[in-house]
Parts: C-alpha cells; structure tokens; sequence
C-alpha cells in the first residue's frame, strides 16, 4: 500500500456524530509540518467537565504527558488542546516551555486556571520547536468553530483517514450521548504515528468514576493493540464529561 493510499478498512464515509452539550470544537491550519489542512485543535468545555485521561506508559513520556498527569489531580477540564505536526518530545526544557506556553495561553483566553488545560502533540520526535504559531493565532483558534471531521482531521500525521464513532444509551430514563474520535496507524519504521484519543459525553459522572471507566475500557481495547510492540512518548487519551 502506498503512502498516500487509503486503508482498505476505511469505511465509505466519516460517521454522523451527535453534538456534545458544553462541549464547542475549534481547529485552525497552521502549517506546522502539513500544508492546507488543519493540524491545531481545541475543545472548549463548560466550566465543571469532569476528566479521564490514560497516558503512555514509556519512560520517557513527552512533556505534554506529564504535565496531563499531574493536571488530571484537579480532576476538571476546560480545554484539550492538540497539535498535530510536532510531537514536540525528547527535546528537553524546549518541550516544557512549548507546553507550558500552550497551557498558560489556553488558560488565559479561557478565563481559567491552568490545571484545566491538557495538552497533546503528535508528530516527529525530537525536534525542538516554539509554540510561538499556535499561541498566536489563538484568537483566531477560537473563533473558528469546528466539525467533529474538522477535528479529526487537524490529529492526524501518517493516517489515510479520519476515525471517529458515537454512541447513544438510556441509563435510568435519560438519553446520553458519547462522541470522540481518535489517530494513529502504527509506529512502523519507526514512523510519526502516536495513539491519540478524544472521547466526550453529556452524561454526569464524577471524576473517579470517570476515570475507573476508562481504564477499563482502555484495558479492553487501545491497550489490546498492537503493531510492533513499540509504545510512543506521546500515547493519549483524554475522556470528558460536562
């Protein structure tokens, strides 16, 4: 298969996902390392979304890693905030500055504090770089308001196609929704291929619950998968519910 062909697992069209209550979906085309399409994304969350989140276990986890590790104590969520392009990791004090100056300018626009930032990149490694073109063109982030495909599409590095899936469920006589999609296609070579995964619903669940959800279901289907048994610094998964 060639390296622009379209996998033969791709289905024929991106799926209808349900929009999310308090969740608004912003991208932005910044030429990073792709050219004509979107490669930055943010979620905006209403003030009080719950967070899970399921990282790498590499030990040597980029810093936008280890600074959602630390943010998922908070337990809350106003943003995710993802570039695609860049992984930004195994490049030292340039990687924590590039993600603490996502951080501190999402928290700004947002009105927020920090710890209700988390922050994801996906692309080379090794390669130090500024956040200097995604922090200023923030304005213009947010104020561009996004598809779900849209969102897809601004993750994705060596993928031949967007992934995304929903679902609807009655739990004691309310109608919630689940919509998220995700990236990644295998670190071949190696290659650029890091796991990302954004999963929101409406549905109310605390923090700890949230969190003991996604690892099970973590344990049952991302971490089931396999290519070369190489784990990226960057693998990431992030669950919302506002």
């Amino acid at each position: 298969m060639g390296a622009t062909s379209v996998s033969p697992l791709a289905p024929a069209a991106f799926p209808e996902l349900p929009a999310i209550t308090g969740v608004k979906l912003h991208t932005a085309t910044l030429g990073i390392r792709y050219k004509g399409r979107p490669d930055v994304f943010l979620a905006e969350l209403d003030p009080g979304t719950q967070v899970a989140a399921v990282f790498t276990t590499s030990t040597t986890a980029s810093a936008a890693v280890r600074w959602g590790r630390e943010a998922l104590k908070g337990g809350t969520a106003r943003a995710f905030f993802v570039n695609a392009g860049n992984s930004v990791a195994f490049t030292g004090k340039a990687g924590e500055k590039f993600v603490a100056d996502k951080v501190e300018t999402a928290s700004k626009a947002l009105g927020c504090d920090k710890a209700e930032i988390f922050t994801a990149s996906t692309g080379v490694i090794g390669e130090p770089t500024t956040a200097n073109r995604i922090t200023d063109a923030m304005g213009d982030l947010l104020a561009n308001d996004a598809s779900w495909l849209d969102a897809a599409k601004a993750i994705m590095t060596t993928d031949t196609f967007p992934k995304g899936a929903s679902a609807t469920a009655k739990i004691n006589g309310t109608t919630v929704s689940i919509s998220g999609f995700a990236k990644g296609s295998g670190m071949i070579e190696p290659n650029m291929a890091t796991m990302l995964g954004f999963i929101f619903t409406d549905a109310a669940i605390p923090h700890a619950v949230l969190q003991a959800i996604l690892a099970d279901c973590n344990n049952r289907s991302f971490n089931a998968i396999t290519v070369d048994s190489d784990t990226s610094t960057s693998d990431t998964v992030l669950l919302a519910a506002t």
